[in-house]
């Protein structure tokens, strides 16, 4: 009997051990791409982001679990961080999201310029290749390499406030030739560089 309530002890522990491990893989579970649209859609209903979604000038940088500890109040709910940068306003929103309770639960705003994201690489390739300018300079065989998040320091330039992209252009496989900085927020291409000035 004892050796069999050993065993039971051992079945029993191992199980909350099992169950532990789950509970803290779920919190770094990568979101589904419902999770993704329910934390956008909790975000974009907000009273505080109604009015940047009203707009539509903004891009979601990412939507990732949010991990926390376990003695936070909201630890047995699922949580989303989703980071949006909004055109508008120029700034970056960084909010938490709790799934379950169906609530954005904490926000803030900074200046800061996060990376961009795949939709913003992508949008950037497009306005370069579209401009007649960057088409004019394109060597055959020549294309898209690469879009950057691309910030100046220069006090005077556009790209040290406004969202720019630096799409890298060239041959497949060869060094960039060119480099076309695009206003994501325009959608222009602002200025065409040699690759080796950049």
């Amino acid at each position: 009997a004892p050796r069999t309530r050993r065993s039971a002890n051992r079945v029993a522990r191992a199980g909350r051990q099992t169950s532990a491990r789950a509970e803290g893989a779920d919190r770094f579970t990568p979101l589904s791409e419902g999770e993704a649209a329910a934390a956008l859609r909790i975000c974009t209903s907000d009273p505080r982001l109604v009015g940047m979604a009203q707009v539509g000038r903004f891009r979601v940088i990412s939507a990732e679990p949010l991990p926390v500890k376990r003695d936070h109040p909201r630890a047995e709910h699922r949580l989303a961080r989703v980071v949006i940068y909004d055109y508008a306003s120029e700034r970056c929103l960084d909010a938490s999201v709790d799934l379950d309770a169906e609530e954005l639960y904490a926000l803030s705003s900074s200046r800061a310029q996060p990376g961009l994201s795949a939709t913003e690489e992508s949008e950037a390739i497009a306005i370069a290749l579209a401009d007649d300018r960057v088409q004019a300079e394109l060597g055959l065989g020549d294309g898209a390499q690469a879009a950057l998040h691309y910030w100046s320091n220069q006090r005077t330039e556009l790209a040290r406030t406004r969202r720019s992209a630096a799409v890298l252009l060239g041959g497949p496989g060869a060094t960039p030739s060119m480099v076309a900085i695009v206003d994501l927020m325009e959608e222009s291409v602002t200025e065409i560089v040699p690759a080796s000035r950049f």
